[in-house]
């Protein structure tokens, strides 16, 4: 059976950019600066205004997009590291346990770059728009693959095409990652075609043949057209951030009275597999909910990295032909699946189905729909008769040096349109629309 090979699957070569990369620079390998490029980049830190779960919250402990993309890093380069140890005597002369570790870890940065303001909420807005929008007849003239991309706006081919296409270089390369890292954000690397019924992607038409492009630099397996398989380190990467939203989410539920400490608490022992012995110590002493269910989540952390980079080396070889089809988590221990599986559950049904919650979401699909009907209507506007009304001069004016112009295809108008909406902090989505829909503060 065919099998990707860890030579290749590592490969420094990054995307555009033919310069020698000085991989024996002191002090950084080639995916050390994958990961510094990705911290410094400006998408990365909108993020911390962006919503995980909870829109638009006041409470500083709550999770947002960046300190959760931090937290999935830290375990993602942990996963790295042991999986690099365990497999030193297969991998490259060349590779360390710390380079796998923070390729991982760059990738786990990265993994929810390209999440719009209110996170899946944010996401579901878009889609719905733009099915009213085609039975105006605003998609006419696209493909159907073009149209299918609308339709089902997708935060990970939003964040592949930020990474290699808007950030720094801008549509040459953007931040010009290493092949390595790139395949290893890839958790959908296959467009929309092969979507599914949860629309899961992740490239857009406007980047196939960036997608190409890496999954022939790593070696990827074909398994169709404009489809491959995942990069072995992928599943590391899905792995890092299912740990930490099914705990981190019992967290912020506890920290906003959603859920009761005794329910969180049995969840994570059950993860860990047992309280720690300083658990009845601290309560003994008073010790605070907060610092009480900071050491259980260490153990039930500490607990699922060791097992699923255990379950990672136990299935390498099925994960190098390409045909693993559960996830690592699902691999390990019973409990501790049976856990992550409980702490998913109990968001879905206390957390995700809370009143403020759902009421904020709503508002986000009327934030999104205001800014929508004006960037979008301004660009087909500009398409279909070569100019624009005064107000749509305005709105463009708003995008600055990615103004669309009226002799682009009307496909990648949309995509600039939707790159500057994707890219808005949920603050600054809600103060545009605010003040667009007539709420004008003049300062």
């Amino acid at each position: 059976m065919t099998q990707m090979r860890w030579e290749q699957l590592l490969s420094p070569k990054r995307l555009h950019d033919q310069r020698p990369d000085g991989a024996q620079e002191i002090g950084r390998t080639p995916f050390h600066k994958d990961h510094d490029r990705i911290v410094f980049a400006g998408s990365f830190r909108r993020l911390g205004r962006k919503t995980q779960v909870h829109p638009l919250t006041e409470n500083d402990h709550i999770h947002t997009r960046l300190t959760h993309s931090l937290e999935v890093g830290c375990v993602g380069r942990s996963l790295g590291m042991i999986v690099g140890e365990l497999l030193r005597e297969r991998l490259p002369a060349w590779i360390s346990p710390a380079d796998l570790g923070v390729i991982v870890q760059a990738a786990c940065l990265g993994h929810d770059i390209g999440n719009p303001p209110f996170g899946h909420a944010g996401e579901y807005a878009i889609r719905d728009w733009f099915r009213r929008a085609e039975a105006e007849g605003l998609l006419q003239g696209l493909s159907a693959a073009e149209r299918l991309d609308l339709l089902t706006y997708e935060g990970n081919a939003q964040g592949f095409r930020v990474i290699t296409q808007i950030e720094y270089n801008q549509f040459n390369g953007g931040m010009r990652l290493t092949a390595a890292t790139l395949g290893t954000l890839l958790k959908y690397p296959w467009s929309v075609t092969h979507g599914g019924k949860a629309g899961k992607f992740g490239c857009y038409q406007s980047e196939s043949h960036l997608l190409k492009e890496v999954a022939e630099a790593v070696g990827l397996l074909p398994q169709g057209e404009h489809r491959w398989c995942r990069h072995p380190l992928a599943w590391l990467v899905e792995a890092a951030d299912d740990i930490c939203y099914a705990l981190l989410d019992l967290e912020d539920g506890l920290e906003m009275g959603i859920l009761r400490y005794e329910e969180v608490v049995e969840i994570l022992r059950q993860i860990a597999g047992h309280l720690p012995a300083e658990y009845d110590t601290m309560t003994a002493q008073g010790a605070s909910q907060r610092r009480c269910i900071a050491l259980l989540r260490g153990a039930a952390m500490e607990r699922a990295v060791n097992e699923v980079g255990s379950v990672f080396v136990q299935h390498e070889n099925t994960l190098l032909n390409g045909s693993l089809d559960q996830d690592l988590l699902e691999l390990c221990h019973p409990d501790l699946g049976w856990g992550v599986k409980a702490a998913k559950q109990l968001a879905r049904e206390r957390i995700f189905q809370n009143e403020r919650k759902a009421k904020l979401e709503i508002g986000a699909y009327t934030t999104l729909g205001i800014l929508l009907e004006a960037f979008i209507g301004a660009a087909h506007e500009l398409h279909y008769t070569g100019r624009s009304s005064f107000k749509h001069q305005r709105v463009l004016a708003l995008i600055g040096e990615n103004t669309p112009r009226a002799s682009w295809p009307l496909y990648e108008s949309y995509r600039r349109m939707l790159d500057f909406i994707g890219g808005m902090t949920d603050h600054y989505a809600v103060d545009l629309a605010q003040e667009m829909g007539g709420r004008l503060r003049g300062d």
